[in-house]
């Protein structure tokens, strides 16, 4: 049995591996790489900063990746011992299938241990560390903030539009500001601005020069060609408030950004205003967790059931599967504010509908 076990157990490991190098480096990384090229290019982002930023992402990608790749190998794996008739031979010599499941059941507990470490430490801590890097990055060098020609929707409430950059300097600069509803109410076009960081006020400032302010029509609110002339002036101050920038300068942090080690004391502070809401992201992150054992008892008789070889049957089955698995989880977070929808129970329906759907067709084989 224990050349058995190694077979089964390497075979799923060395499956799942393979798959999640290929979700994380290609999937997931490959469209962070894509838009991080931007930042080296236009904001002259160092590579260094670009390198440690692409570590940050990969414990957010892991958290998804490492149950479905785990998924996707026990409906391969099994897929193909079901259709070579291995399955049958071995069941044929006394193995129950519960015990030929056994070493998948063992990775599927470690697997969980390390998804849970993920969720609770290591991918808090990894997102505390990019608000750090941004406001870094905000604090050494605002400019790099600012893209030419494309409209810049960062700063709340704004929508800026900077025809280029040269010499330290902006050129031809538009800003709209707008109302709760997203309605602009005033809008202010300069020739030239500098830009310097004020972070006490936890914003930037903008030096505009041979600016004018002008309000929106009264009569007609919505049309941005009707906004009435006002101040003119050869130079002036305008700030922005940067926050979300700032925040990691000023200690705060998302809900997300608290490790499991600190949640306790974040949820006897208040919890920001939103106990509910931090419930919820308290339970997710051992609902996530032990994703990796309800898709044992999913994949495993779903794989034997499916009893083909391709990989491309494996795959499909794995994406349907686990899209209907993570909307459950969707769900939760989407109404985590909202106590009618329950979205503590809805964090664990997910595991609960599966975890007794894949337990019912395992005892219906294991019978067979």
């Amino acid at each position: 049995m224990r050349i058995i076990d190694r077979q089964i157990g390497s075979s799923v490991l060395l499956t799942m591996v393979f798959g999640l190098a290929v979700l994380s480096f290609v999937l997931v990384l490959g469209n962070v790489i894509k838009e991080l090229l931007d930042l080296m290019v236009n904001k002259n982002l160092p590579l260094g900063s670009v390198l440690l930023f692409m570590l940050l992402v990969l414990p957010f990608s892991l958290t998804f990746t490492i149950p479905w790749t785990f998924l996707t190998a026990l409906l391969m794996v099994f897929g193909r011992m079901s259709a070579d008739n291995e399955l049958l031979v071995l069941r044929s010599s006394g193995v129950s299938l519960l015990r030929l499941c056994a070493p998948v059941f063992v990775l599927a507990l470690g697997l969980s241990g390390i998804c849970l470490w993920i969720n609770a430490e290591l991918a808090p801590r990894a997102e505390d560390k990019m608000l750090s890097m941004v406001s870094d990055l905000a604090m050494s060098d605002p400019m790099a903030l600012l893209t030419p020609d494309e409209v810049i929707d960062t700063f709340p409430n704004h929508r800026i539009y900077i025809g280029a950059k040269q010499e330290g300097k902006l050129k031809d600069i538009i800003i709209f500001e707008m109302d709760g509803e997203g309605v602009p109410t005033r809008r202010v076009v300069a020739k030239e601005a500098s830009i310097s960081v004020e972070p006490q006020k936890a914003g930037l400032l903008l030096r505009l020069y041979h600016a004018r302010f002008e309000d929106r029509d009264e009569s007609d609110p919505t049309n941005v060609t009707k906004f009435r002339p006002g101040l003119v002036v050869a130079e002036g101050a305008y700030r922005l408030s940067a926050d979300k920038l700032f925040g990691a300068t000023k200690h705060t942090k998302s809900r997300r950004g608290y490790p499991l080690s600190e949640f306790a004391k974040y949820m006897a502070d208040g919890a920001g205003g939103e106990p509910l809401k931090a419930k919820v992201e308290y339970q997710r992150r051992f609902s996530l967790a032990l994703a990796c054992v309800t898709f044992a008892l999913v994949g495993v008789p779903l794989g034997i059931t499916a009893h083909r070889k391709e990989t491309s049957v494996g795959f499909g089955i794995g994406i349907a599967v686990a899209l209907a698995y993570y909307s459950f989880i969707l769900f939760a977070q989407v109404f985590a504010g909202n106590p009618q929808v329950h979205p503590v129970f809805a964090m664990w329906l997910s595991n609960i509908l599966f975890g007794v759907f894949g337990t019912v067709l395992f005892i219906r084989l294991a019978r067979q």
